[in-house]
């Protein structure tokens, strides 16, 4: 039974390997078909695969970057990692964008999509362009305006504060570029994405909250409120306050609970130590606390009735 191993194989790629690298190992194509099919590799794209047990122990993230890196080594031409493809590199929040790889064609020529692959055509600046582990990418501030070009104003939204919370771009260059970019119908959402962005979003879901906000014409809250006991002393953060209103909203995605989560403590642990902290909280402001989970933000005109009541200090009927 043809089996792989690693001390054949050049692990230099992040472990995409490519048929020829394969075939340079002394694997012919019946093997690396039997070796698809008994799940020794994982097909990432036509050409390119890695280790089933490495491509199972990744999150969706890690394999959409994973195919991505694939595909640029698949290239034909001189491309870079875009959009949502070059925002997963970087670390940052991709809501909703599906799978598909997006490049920057650095050669001028036409755009096109096929096969997983999207294309992209546009004027690239040499700024626009970087490196990032080992790959060429689109900049931050350009990443974001593409983002702007490629999707609505939610999901884009959520890109662009990831990139402005991990300090990958800033306003100032954000409003010079799309300045630049103004008459490109492309971008005509520009104005109301980055009049909405704010790099204190930590998470996808604290974007979409404020976008909900918005949409919804509640008032702006403040973001990452600092909650000080008598002395002074800073003993907490809140997401999202109201302060002349008396409210506090915190938004609870699992991705909070397991950043926060301490050593040896289990999600039950976090959760109840999160109720003492709410209750330490309106116990020091006196505010009001509304909670939001994944689900409220797909009922948007219900969610925003529910935090528009408790702003007005009503009593909320679901």
């Amino acid at each position: 039974m043809t089996t792989i191993s690693l001390s054949r194989i050049d692990l230099r790629h992040d472990h995409v390997l490519m048929t020829h690298e394969l075939r340079a190992a002394g694997y012919d194509d019946r093997d690396i078909t039997r070796m698809t099919r008994r799940g020794d590799l994982h097909r990432l794209r036509h050409g390119a695969y890695t280790f089933g047990a490495y491509w199972q122990g990744l999150d969706e993230t890690e394999r959409r970057k994973l195919v991505a890196h694939a595909t640029l080594r698949s290239a034909r031409s001189p491309a870079a990692l875009a959009g949502p493809s070059a925002a997963d590199l970087y670390g940052v929040p991709v809501w909703d964008m599906g799978d598909e790889v997006h490049l920057a064609r650095l050669d001028h020529k036409a755009g096109r999509r096929k096969g997983g692959k999207v294309q992209h055509r546009g004027t690239i600046l040499a700024e626009d362009i970087t490196v990032r582990g080992g790959l060429p990418a689109t900049s931050g501030t350009r990443t974001a305006l593409d983002m702007i070009a490629l999707a609505d104003v939610p999901r884009a939204l959520v890109t662009v504060n990831g990139l402005l919370h991990a300090q990958e771009t800033t306003p100032e260059l954000l409003a010079r570029r799309a300045a630049a970019m103004r008459y490109d119908p492309n971008t005509a959402t520009a104005p109301i994405v980055l009049g909405l962005a704010d790099g204190r979003c930590e998470s996808a879901g604290e974007s979409l909250t404020l976008h909900l906000a918005w949409r919804q014409h509640l008032p702006r809250p403040d973001l990452q409120v600092l909650i000080r006991d008598r002395s002074g002393r800073v003993v907490a953060r809140v997401d999202f306050a109201w302060p002349a209103l008396g409210v506090f909203l915190e938004f609870d995605g699992k991705e909070k609970y397991r950043r926060f989560r301490r050593p040896g403590e289990t999600i039950e642990d976090a959760v109840l130590r999160e109720k003492r902290r709410e209750e330490l909280i309106c116990g020091l402001t006196g505010w009001r606390c509304i909670r939001l989970v994944w689900a409220d933000l797909h009922h948007p005109e219900r969610t925003a009735a529910r935090i528009a009541a408790t702003l007005s200090g009503e009593r909320w009927a679901a």
